[in-house]
């Protein structure tokens, strides 16, 4: 399975939601790491053929989606960020009538419903109406209704909003088993959701994707160092004016700060490796001008 964009853009009147990408997925786990307002749903809804390009195309193992029309639809699935549902309709009723409407044919629907709500752990719930559901279990049941056609194209904005840890966790492991076989894009703002499982990673910023690869190589590839250091208690504003710092921690004898800086910011500073929260701050902190270096604050 491959996707490719070409020089994908989308504006809405004077603004460019989405600018200009070029990129190409495979088989995999691709999360879309960004700010709230990155268009990265904007992104996603034409991919899912629910927005046209304002230029550029998509194209599906050398097709064009539109030219594609319901032969692409029927192997893609998608989780919007909000979901519509019926609140007297039970888990298993639901899934069986959105089935319906992918066209499963019912004994196929009810062994893949089945078997769903196994995997996102509602089988203990499926008699339950979903009006009573917390967030956490109404965004499993979409996650399951997302993937009602095994589809080869799995597409999911903002999937772990209001889950648990456990459930982050589960849902992490889930994507993990369904990505040998198709491709699956999620987006996220949260760092932790893809960090781990995602073989590639694309920081989208204002529209245009900034930065792409393993979150390996978006580390190594920042260009400033993260250090960690120990400064005096009243010395930790005039650091964080000066520094992005990513972490501040109250210690008895003063604060240890983690921050990025160009050069060692202090005497007894130790570099130490990157991660992808690193790279989150480098790209998407909220920039104040301050004396010498530029500060971020998430």
């Amino acid at each position: 399975m491959e996707l490719k964009l070409e020089n994908l853009t989308k504006t809405f009147q004077d603004v460019e939601a989405v600018s200009g990408i070029d990129y190409t997925m495979k088989n995999g786990v691709y999360g879309l790491l960004g700010v709230n307002g990155a268009g990265k749903t904007t992104l996603m809804r034409m991919i899912c053929t629910l927005a046209k390009p304002t230029k550029g195309r998509i194209l599906c193992n050398g097709q064009e989606i539109w030219q594609l029309d319901w032969k692409y639809r029927k192997i893609l699935g998608y989780l919007p960020q909000e979901f519509g549902f019926y609140p007297e309709f039970t888990a298993e009723d639901y899934l069986r009538y959105i089935a319906s409407i992918k066209g499963i044919p019912a004994a196929a629907a009810k062994k893949r419903v089945d078997e769903l709500l196994v995997q996102v752990g509602m089988e203990k719930y499926r008699k339950k109406k979903m009006k009573r559901f917390s967030g956490g279990m109404k965004r499993r049941i979409g996650i399951a209704q997302a993937m009602l056609n095994n589809p080869k194209i799995l597409v999911l904005d903002e999937p772990t909003a209001g889950l648990d840890p456990n459930e982050r966790i589960r849902f992490r492991n889930l994507i993990s088993e369904l990505s040998e076989d198709r491709l699956v894009l999620l987006s996220t703002h949260i760092v932790s959701d893809v960090e781990y499982i995602a073989n590639e990673i694309l920081l989208m910023k204002e529209g245009k994707l900034k930065q792409a690869g393993t979150a390996y190589e978006l580390a190594v590839g920042i260009p400033e160092q993260v250090w960690v250091c120990r400064v005096p208690r009243e010395r930790a504003a005039e650091y964080e004016k000066r520094y992005r710092v990513a972490n501040l921690r109250t210690l008895p004898d003063g604060v240890e700060l983690r921050l990025l800086a160009g050069h060692a910011p202090a005497p007894d500073a130790r570099c130490v490796e990157a991660t992808l929260e690193d790279v989150f701050l480098y790209y998407f902190g909220n920039r104040q001008e301050g004396e010498g270096e530029q500060h971020a604050v998430l």
